[in-house]
């Protein structure tokens, strides 16, 4: 069984973000950038235990950006993945990059194709399923837990107020999140490998974007804190309700 994991870059939790041209763009200078959580911690992790317990024979991964983003998918690399891809393109719009990952795939064919729930930068949720929908596959979204058995998977996934468990057989789209697997770091044999490990760069097929990005807008700075002496409640209630207006 091949496994393809798609890889994303985003901007480290702790760095601080800056805008340019008028806000409709990202200023990257000084931005530390990382492997999307939900695609590394979970996506990634289970395919390479799917490997290990020898259900699995490839993990390929793929990208989609400019050569900055090496980096980030030679750690992919290091954690274990066989070989890379980077689908030479900057894109923000999720059906253009689930265009290009999903006409590279044909190329290939995968049994599974895995990826995080979300990207911590966007939030947008949309490329797996898009990429399965190109692909003319089954999706499986929010998935907590994947068990292989043969040609089937059979997938735990949160759903609004409990637990879902569906059998779905491949080819089939699965989008990771907290509980599939547990967090690694590369290790030092890992980190030497992934230099040599095949990372082929390709150029972008066809494919237009839909959405256009006319600015961005950071949240309000927070407000100073109020202190409120502890024998003046009415005071205290007043400003929740009326300024906090959490009662």
């Amino acid at each position: 069984m091949k496994i393809l994991v798609c890889i994303s870059q985003v901007p480290d939790t702790s760095t601080k973000i800056m805008l340019k041209d008028n806000d409709t763009a990202v200023n990257t200078q000084g931005t530390t950038y990382i492997i999307n959580p939900y695609d590394e911690w979970y996506a990634l992790i289970r395919a390479l235990e799917l490997k290990e317990s020898g259900v699995a024979t490839d993990v390929h991964l793929i990208t989609v950006g400019k050569a900055d983003t090496e980096p980030v998918i030679r750690k992919a690399l290091a954690l274990g993945g066989d070989q890379a891809v980077r689908i030479d393109a900057d894109s923000i719009d999720p059906y253009q990059t689930a265009n290009y990952i999903a006409d590279y795939a044909k190329t290939v064919g995968y049994d599974l194709v895995l990826c995080g729930k979300e990207s911590i930068d966007y939030n947008n949720g949309s490329v797996g399923v898009m990429i399965a929908e190109l692909l003319d596959a089954d999706y499986i979204g929010f998935a907590t837990n994947i068990e292989v058995e043969g040609t089937t998977a059979t997938v735990k996934r949160e759903i609004e107020g409990g637990e879902e468990t569906d059998l779905v057989n491949f080819p089939v789209v699965i989008a990771c999140q907290k509980g599939v697997a547990e967090a690694r770091i590369p290790n030092m044999r890992g980190i030497m490998a992934a230099r040599t490990k095949p990372l082929n760069v390709i150029a972008p097929t066809a494919g237009a974007a839909v959405t256009t990005i006319l600015s961005y807008e950071m949240p309000p700075a927070k407000a100073g804190v109020k202190m409120i002496s502890p024998d003046n409640m009415d005071e205290l209630v007043e400003l929740l309700h009326s300024e906090a207006k959490v009662i």
